[in-house]
């Protein structure tokens, strides 16, 4: 069985005075606080995520 892709997320940015959508996209990844980080599963719907608020966080392959 081949291992799943990870990929590791930061936040880095804050979601004050961003529209209600990229927080809750914030929260769906797990993240809600300044520094944190998450290892998630490397999907196209984590990906699209990303994506969306690719300002506010770091992303690292993690393999």
């Amino acid at each position: 069985m081949a291992k799943k892709q990870t990929v590791t997320v930061t936040q880095i940015g804050s979601p004050i005075g961003r529209p209600k959508d990229q927080l809750q996209t914030l929260k769906g990844l797990g993240l809600n606080k300044m520094h944190r980080t998450r290892e998630l599963e490397d999907t196209p719907s984590v990906r699209g995520m990303i994506n969306k608020i690719n300002h506010l966080v770091r992303v690292e392959d993690a393999g």
